[in-house]
């Protein structure tokens, strides 16, 4: 159990032990001792971070956020930030507002992220050294009376969206089109993630209202792709 912390917006294996989100971003090591990855300061005005990925080098990539939504302040816009050895770099820094589910294509060229805000999904090309471009492009928006919360991208390029108060999952092809919609899973989905020992469990985190939180598990016909342990 974390203490004095509001809230864990993503995790992400570390080689040793785990990194979640919040006001910082922290590693938990194996051992349960802790080290702060990296934490803001006020000049940069990130109020916290919400969801994770880990790239192909190693490098965390974690959606930086400027305001407080369940606080009801004004949006302000977001970053995607990369946090790698004895650097952190803003990777997107315009057209983002609340950086949420963060993927990559599986040839690691293209970099995905859910804008919570607008219920869209972005896009920013990725150089082969794992530098990620600043400018980012709409590559779907969520059907509708769906939006877009947690991310995750299968062997084919396939992009799987949970889609908050839409109840469900939505998976867009490599094009942006909407390949399949599953719904009716829970009054509220925030996130999926692609595991077991053929990859192909989809396992799923929603709140059933006054039922609480559940963890919802099922098969996909394509398996996720594998993200490795953070090395920072």
């Amino acid at each position: 159990m974390l203490e004095r912390r509001r809230g864990i917006g993503g995790l992400v294996l570390h080689r040793d032990g785990i990194v979640v989100s919040g006001r910082d971003l922290l590693q938990i090591r194996a051992d349960g001792s802790q080290h702060v990855l990296f934490a803001p300061d006020e000049e940069l005005g990130i109020t916290g971070f919400n969801d994770l990925h880990v790239d192909r080098n190693g490098w965390l990539l974690a959606g930086a956020l400027r305001f407080r939504p369940m606080a009801g302040e004004e949006p302000q816009a977001g970053r995607l930030v990369v946090v790698g050895p004895r650097f952190v770099a803003a990777a997107v820094e315009d057209g983002l507002t609340w950086p949420n589910g963060i993927g990559l294509a599986p040839d690691g060229r293209t970099a995905y992220v859910c804008d919570h805000q607008h219920h869209r999904v972005l896009a920013t090309a990725v150089d082969r050294d794992g530098a990620l471009h600043h400018e980012v492009r709409t590559f779907a928006q969520a059907p509708e009376g769906h939006g877009v919360d947690g991310l995750a991208v299968d062997a084919e390029g396939g992009i799987w969206v949970a889609t908050a108060h839409g109840g469900g999952l939505v998976r867009f092809a490599p094009d942006g089109t909407v390949d399949r919609v599953v719904e009716g899973l829970a009054p509220f989905v925030a996130s999926l993630a692609f595991g077991g020992p053929d990859g192909r469990d989809v396992v799923v985190c929603a709140v059933r209202g006054e039922e609480g939180g559940a963890v919802l598990r099922g098969r996909s016909d394509v398996p996720g792709l594998p993200t490795p342990p953070c090395l920072v």
